[in-house]
């Protein structure tokens, strides 16, 4: 079924281990390009029948799949890991189900154009737009084992070969999704299961090696805390290899002086539903003419969410992603601001330009602040928790680009995976 060899770590010199996982992950591109034309000449019937499956498959599997995390989750425990990651590592039945409704969901939804017509051209010609799949595409992500049935799918929709990579944590989770549900639901829907590879090995040395493969894998999705990815991000660049990059995250609300308070109330506590998460918030910023009143209430708030308030004066930066640290993870900096223009001119320029929202009633105040912040996704009176493939687009996500270039920015699903080529015709 295309599996990469497992890494038999045979000697005590990092280089000479290294050169063993660079081997492993090689191994896994090569097979995927082999099997990528397999996907990528697939009809629309079987590359939605493979989709449909893999729901099926993953409730059938649904003990085994389970079992492997519950493992994964324990030996997480053991090792000090954060309850915000754990929580991020956890399969629970109900997540379960709802990574099968999001499979039978895209399964649904209609398939990229592949040609489309834009003009036509002197002597009986005319330009078509085309869209091809990239080939084989990599992605480097930590303990969310949900990501790999996500990133999977998308992939499979978009007609593109994958090079998996999931950090230790998750291994034993993806490694039985792999198994179980992905590759007999390729195999049934007459695709090479070997399109989707999984990186066998735990070595943080694979997420390295995956980017430095340009004619086998020339784009890369990368996952995970800021540095990493960067890291990942520059390593890539040395080697020709493109990325698509969801690095750093922290969700920032504004309360103005024109919000409903018990709206303000109930977005913070909302945005708090989950830690662990990138789009979760971290900056709440409130009016100034209004912060004296309202603090007491907003700290209770943030107490019955289990969660503490850095105020003024701030012993970290302000935008610092609490998400990212294990100790203190249930923080949220809390500060005042003069207006809305202020309140975007911080988002701007001290957080990660994920995401930020605006409470008020005042829509002037609103469009103030919308047009101001430059960031991937703005919000007014709602949640930047919404900023979410699923949520926001009824598909699942490969992960969210913030990108300050033209190109997919914000949730990237299977639309964004296609290469534009332009064909020259007969007009008729």
């Amino acid at each position: 079924m295309g599996w990469c060899h497992p890494v038999r770590q045979t000697s005590h010199l990092v280089g000479e281990e290294n050169t063993v996982v660079d081997q492993v992950v090689e191994a896994c591109a090569r097979a995927a390009k082999q099997a990528a034309p397999s996907l990528a000449t697939a009809s629309e019937q079987a590359i939605d029948a493979a989709l449909t499956g893999m729901a099926e498959r993953l409730r059938a599997s649904a003990d085994a799949v389970l079992a492997a995390n519950a493992q994964d989750v324990e030996a997480a425990k053991a090792g000090g890991m954060s309850s915000g990651l754990l929580d991020r590592l956890t399969i629970t039945e109900a997540r379960l189900a709802a990574m099968a409704d999001s499979l039978v969901l895209l399964a649904g939804v209609p398939h990229p154009e592949r040609e489309t017509p834009i003009r036509d051209l002197p002597d009986g010609l005319k330009l078509v737009e085309r869209r091809r799949p990239v080939g084989v595409i990599g992605a480097n992500y930590e303990a969310r084992p949900n990501v790999t049935v996500d990133v999977a799918s998308q992939l499979i929709k978009s007609r593109n070969a994958g090079v998996l990579r999931t950090g230790s944590a998750a291994l034993g989770s993806a490694t039985a999704l792999v198994r179980e549900v992905i590759a007999p639901a390729l195999q049934d829907a007459g695709i090479d299961p070997a399109a989707i590879q999984l990186v066998p090995s735990a070595d943080r040395a694979a997420a390295a090696a995956l980017v430095r493969f340009p004619d086998l894998v020339p784009l890369v999705i990368l996952r995970g805390s800021g540095d990493s990815t960067r890291e990942l991000g520059f390593e890539a660049a040395k080697h020709g290899v493109r990325t698509l990059a969801h690095a750093d995250g922290g969700g920032v609300l504004y309360v103005d002086g024109g919000a409903d308070l018990a709206k303000a109330h109930d977005l913070i506590a909302r945005s708090l539903d989950r830690l662990g998460v990138c789009n979760r918030l971290n900056l709440l910023l409130i009016d100034s003419a209004i912060y004296a009143d309202v603090l007491h209430s907003v700290l209770e708030t943030l107490e019955k969410a289990g969660v503490r308030a850095s105020l003024p004066p701030h012993d970290h930066p302000i935008g610092y992603e609490w998400a990212l640290d294990s100790d203190r993870e249930a923080t949220v900096t809390v500060s005042p601001v003069d207006d809305a223009v202020q309140a975007a001119q911080v988002a701007n320029e001290k957080t990660s330009g994920l995401a930020a929202g605006i409470v008020t009633e005042n829509s002037a105040t609103a469009d103030a602040f919308m047009d101001a912040y430059t960031g991937t996704g703005v919000f007014w009176n709602a949640t930047t928790r919404l900023l979410d493939g699923f949520k926001l687009l009824a598909v699942p996500e490969t992960g969210i680009n913030i990108d300050k270039v033209p190109g997919p920015r914000g949730p990237v699903t299977y639309t964004d995976l296609t290469l534009r080529q332009y064909a020259v015709v007969p007009a008729h």
